[in-house]
């Protein structure tokens, strides 16, 4: 239930960009030719003879620039001054022609290589049947990487950085609310070019990526060959879970049922043995083994009990190493930390954090933590994190959802061909939904499901979900109506826009909120939504309880990541041990005083730290921008109100909120309403 992470590791390789520049001519970077202070001061007088006085500014600007990528690969100093004094773009109506020319081809180039790189992967991330060694071999490859040493050697990047200013993030929050959008346009071009990774180091970034993706995608759970302590059996045949997802959901569904608890437990157990790494190897994905949790042996086809050689925690260190590799290169950015935060989301670490931290130390959460365990009838266990019974009763359970998502979506195709209807029950109007059909492409996946947007108009946005030979399970439908949200903003935020370079959203987590939207309307667009006068107050308290359990998890991630800057050579058994202390530590810190348990590390199961690199503090943003786009479009049409808010494109958070909702992104529109829900709920 997310965006493809190796679709926007892939784009950062060609659509990368930053928020700052900072010009140090005493900072050497790999490879490169010191062009010294001297020879800039030279070269910028060199231009101003040529260009007038009045461009003095921007010439400054644009040799700075230019200086802090040139290596002696592309020329002396001769050769330096004379593509500035050919390229240099005085007059504004043909600068604005250029600006043209590259946001156009610009748009085909990401295109192509985007579908390239879909094409590539298709047998990993399809259900096509079994996957082939040539498969491993095709994924590896990625065409993309030589396109940053492509763009320097042909001096593209050159000539984009000499006439183009970069802006830091304080002059953005400045100056940004005055901009046209053709300025944006402009600004995103620039932001393109600030590091020069060499291929190699690219490429082993992404077969890193890809290798961690392809260890998730294949972790699964036979979960009827799991044996309680006594030898019992808990779960249907065929039932089989990826880590985490599908255990995590399975966990959610036994709520709803009376006889759960024990299941939910076992369930635990075996996400406890996987953070641990004690999980036998031969379980996962194997269905001719049974595994006693609770014994932690193994019998049937085989009775070895050796243990997973922590190959999660190595997953997770190679892409660590990946990018480590890359840092050197970027000019500001020194870490992955610092290029999500500042680069990708523009929104500060500190900020995010203390945004988590409110939602996490509200006196509402302890409040809600004690309705949820009298509306259990028990104390609370660590994972009742997950607890998601707050939604207004419904009379449906899932095993008689599944019946009636299988008949009706028995194949992806099919839901494809519904799309129009769903569109329409979500407030779009025939017209609109019809063209949205036609955009995206719907296809069953091999791992828990993703959206891959396009990057050219001509091009289709790919929604995956898992689709079992007998259809369509509630599970499965659940995950298409996220991944559907994604692939409708994806849609208009490209298709629907003036300019290409601004397509997307701010960040990820902007894309997660209207996935959250359509998500939570599941049952609705079956049309089998109930009214209910506390449904609003439900969904208040659901989303302050969700909210927070992904917010824990999301600081579980940011930290590890600390840790591994902090220790660079750790070995994946050290890594492991600093994993596990932190999840615990997080725990004891913000869940210790809401449930009463302590020293879990449930907050470490999460597969999207191992294959996405610092990805999952996206999903606590986007509960709290969806929890805002809801507050806001009640009364409204939701459909009218996601396209409006989509066209506006990639530009910067600040903006993004106030120009979609009229307000700057908080926690406290989200408190507010638990607070309003805890005096009504009993």
């Amino acid at each position: 239930m997310r965006l493809s992470k190796l679709n926007l590791v892939f784009l950062g390789l060609f659509l990368s960009f930053s928020l700052s520049l900072m010009h140090n001519c005493g900072e050497k970077k790999p490879g490169a030719k010191m062009i010294d202070i001297k020879e800039r001061t030279e070269l910028t007088s060199a231009l101003v003879r040529k260009f007038g006085e009045e461009n003095r500014d921007r010439l400054e600007t644009g040799v700075e620039q230019v200086c802090d990528f040139w290596r002696a690969e592309d020329g002396d100093i001769t050769t330096l001054k004379q593509f500035c004094l050919d390229n240099f773009i005085a007059d504004q109506a043909e600068l604005s022609k250029a600006f043209e020319h590259i946001e156009k081809t610009f748009e085909t180039m990401g295109g192509v290589l985007v579908e390239l790189n879909r094409d590539l992967r298709w047998y990993m991330d399809v259900s096509t049947g079994p996957i082939l060694p040539i498969d491993y071999l095709l994924a590896n490859f990625n065409l993309g990487s030589h396109v940053e040493d492509d763009l320097y050697a042909t001096k593209i990047a050159f000539f984009v950085l000499l006439n183009y200013k970069v802006y830091t993030l304080e002059e953005i929050l400045t100056e940004g609310a005055d901009w046209d959008r053709q300025k944006w346009a402009e600004v995103r071009l620039a932001q393109k070019f600030t590091s020069r990774v060499p291929a190699k180091y690219n490429q082993k970034r992404y077969e890193a990526y890809t290798a961690a993706e392809n260890y998730i995608s294949n972790y699964n759970i036979y979960m009827h060959n799991l044996l309680t302590d006594d030898g019992q059996r808990l779960f249907p045949e065929e039932l089989k879970l990826i880590a985490h997802w599908g255990l995590r959901d399975e966990l959610k569904a036994q709520y709803q049922l009376a006889d759960g608890f024990p299941r939910q437990k076992l369930i635990y157990e075996v996400m406890l043995k996987i953070i641990n790494q004690e999980i036998p190897q031969i379980v996962i994905n194997n269905p001719a083994v049974d595994w006693n949790v609770a014994k932690n042996t193994v019998s049937g086809a085989s009775s070895d009990n050796s243990p997973e050689s922590d190959t999660r925690y190595a997953r997770w260190l190679g892409v660590f190493q990946g990018e480590r590799a890359c840092d050197p290169y970027y000019l500001i950015s020194k870490s992955q930390i610092e290029r999500r935060f500042n680069e990708e989301r523009e929104i500060p670490e500190d900020i995010v954090r203390q945004l988590f931290v409110d939602v996490l130390t509200t006196p509402e959460l302890k409040q809600t933590a004690r309705l949820i365990s009298k509306r259990l009838g028990r104390e609370l266990e660590p994972f009742d994190i997950w607890y998601n019974q707050f939604q207004a009763k419904s009379q449906y359970t899932e095993a008689e959802l599944d019946k009636i998502t299988r008949v009706k979506f028995p194949t992806a195709e099919s839901f494809k061909m519904q799309l129009p209807e769903i569109l329409m029950k979500l407030g779009f109007d025939r017209n609109t939904a019809n063209f949205l059909q036609t955009k995206i492409d719907v296809d069953p996946a091999r791992g828990s499901g993703h959206a891959m947007g396009a990057a050219r108009r001509s091009d289709n946005a790919h929604l995956r979900t898992r689709v079992a030979e007998n259809g369509m399970d509630y599970k499965g439908y659940n995950i298409a109506l996220h991944e559907l949200g994604h692939c409708v903003e994806q849609v208009f935020s490209l298709n629907r826009i003036d300019h290409t370079l601004l397509q997307g959203v701010p960040n990820t987590a902007f894309t997660e909120a209207f996935a959250f939207v359509f998500q939570k309307r599941n049952l609705e667009v079956l049309g089998l939504s109930e009214k209910n006068p506390q449904s609003e107050h439900f969904a208040a308290l659901n989303d302050l309880w969700q909210t927070a359990e992904i917010a824990a998890v999301a600081l579980v991630d940011m930290d590890a990541w600390h840790w591994l800057y902090e220790h660079p050579e750790a070995t994946p058994t050290e890594f492991k041990q600093a994993v596990i202390d932190i999840a615990k530590k997080i725990w004891n810190e913000y869940y210790y005083p809401v449930i009463g348990k302590k020293d879990s590390e449930i907050l470490a199961i999460y597969s999207h730290m191992i294959d996405s690199g610092l990805y999952l503090p996206d999903y606590p943003l986007g509960h709290l921008i969806s929890f805002q786009i809801e507050q806001y479009i009640k009364g409204k049409n939701l459909a009218r109100e996601m396209e409006r808010m989509c066209v506006q494109g990639r530009i910067s958070p600040i903006y993004w909120m106030k120009g979609a909702v009229g307000a700057e992104l908080s926690a406290e529109p989200m408190i507010s309403a638990a607070y309003e829900a805890l005096k009504m709920v009993k």
